[in-house]
């Protein structure tokens, strides 16, 4: 199994932010929450099989860090009670830097999590401001430098370009900061600013946004600047040191993505827990209640939270397969998924293969009898 637990709270609102999170000051919610997850874990119990080995846990959010210490410790030894964790196993946890010390990074160690990803953005004082999360540089340096001393094997950032009051010069110095950091992965996003289904995101004036051309600029010079300082490209939206375990998998074509992002553990079942969290265990995709109250009632009533779910069709798994080769860099190689599906991938996809004509010619794809490819 990858585990995956969603925990909402957030003391404060980032104005860009799109996730599924609740601002409160109120401790009390986030305890009462912990107990409701432990309860659907429960519920889940009989449907996990006797083995339950589990390679990953990563806890999301919202801010895991809202939570008090005795709070994750509980969470933590019910979610050991149900699953058997193995001795290589990656347990993350997403960090505001502004939410901990290093008491907290060292009580997060204790507790068995070896993996930090911390949400950095920008360093830019005005971009700060401009999405209400001001968090200097020194409180980023003091949070990865912490990890490293107490022996955390990963430590993980987030960029985001295409924030407004972004420019080149400015996102480049943040790159240039980060980098001095050298944290093992760097995730860069890209800003989606709407709106309409963020309320959040209307405090943001749209002014302020940098324009398309500029957004691809930003992009262009930091993905440079993070090559030019040793980091791998590993896809998408990720960068990775070369002896980091993502950059090997994408050098022997093990690379997998999932609702998280790239990962190494492409054979597990993925088991979301909490408000909102999405699953896949064998060819189901399963989502629990967006909202609390909805999520709250379900397991209050002994019933699991989940509220939508698709089951793959054999042409689903399919071209599920040749998107993750092209999100990961790998060849889509047609005598190989001839086999596989016992189809002639050139009519199969006759239609596509034709759209894909004009990007080809372009330059960005490589197309022929043989193999799609996504040019460097």
């Amino acid at each position: 199994y990858s585990v995956y637990v969603h925990l909402p709270f957030c003391a404060s609102l980032c104005y860009f932010c799109a996730c599924n999170k609740i601002i409160t000051q109120d401790q009390a919610r986030s305890r009462s929450y912990v107990e409701t997850v432990l309860q659907e874990l429960r519920l889940l119990d009989p449907y996990l099989g006797e083995q339950r080995l589990t390679g990953q846990l990563h806890l999301g959010g919202g801010t895991p860090t809202f939570l008090q210490a005795d709070e994750l410790k509980h969470l933590m030894q019910g979610l050991q009670r149900h699953f058997h964790f193995t001795a290589d196993a990656e347990l993350g946890i997403e960090i505001d830097p502004r939410t901990v010390n290093a008491q907290t990074l060292s009580f997060l160690a204790e507790l068995g999590f070896n993996r930090t990803s911390f949400g950095v953005q920008d360093f830019n004082p005005d971009v700060q401001q401009a999405i209400n999360r001001i968090q200097p540089f020194e409180q980023v340096e003091m949070a990865m430098v912490s990890s490293r001393a107490t022996g955390f094997e990963s430590v993980n950032t987030d960029l985001i370009y295409g924030l407004p009051k972004q420019t080149v010069n400015s996102f480049s110095q943040t790159v240039d900061a980060l980098v001095s950091l050298r944290p093992d992965r760097i995730a860069l996003y890209n800003y989606a600013h709407l709106p309409q289904r963020f309320k959040a995101q209307r405090l943001i004036d749209p002014a302020d946004l940098p324009s398309a051309d500029a957004r691809l600029q930003i992009f262009l010079m930091a993905a440079q600047r993070l090559l030019d300082a040793g980091y791998q490209y590993i896809g998408l939206d990720h960068f990775a040191l070369p002896e980091d375990e993502l950059n090997v998998a994408r050098l022997d074509r093990s690379l997998h993505r999932n609702f998280q992002g790239y990962t190494t553990r492409a054979e597990s079942d993925l088991i979301g827990l909490g408000v909102s969290a999405i699953g896949k265990v064998g060819q189901t995709h399963i989502q629990n209640q967006r909202s609390l109250k909805a999520y709250r009632t379900a397991i209050e009533a002994e019933q699991l939270a989940t509220f939508r779910g698709h089951v793959m069709s054999a042409d689903d798994v399919l071209r599920a397969e040749v998107i993750m080769a092209l999100m990961c860099s790998m060849p889509v190689d047609f005598a190989q998924m001839n086999r596989r599906y016992q189809i002639d991938m050139a009519s199969y996809f006759s239609a596509e293969i034709n759209a894909l004509a004009p990007y080809a010619a372009a330059g960005l794809l490589e197309v022929d009898e043989e193999h799609i490819q996504v040019t460097a």
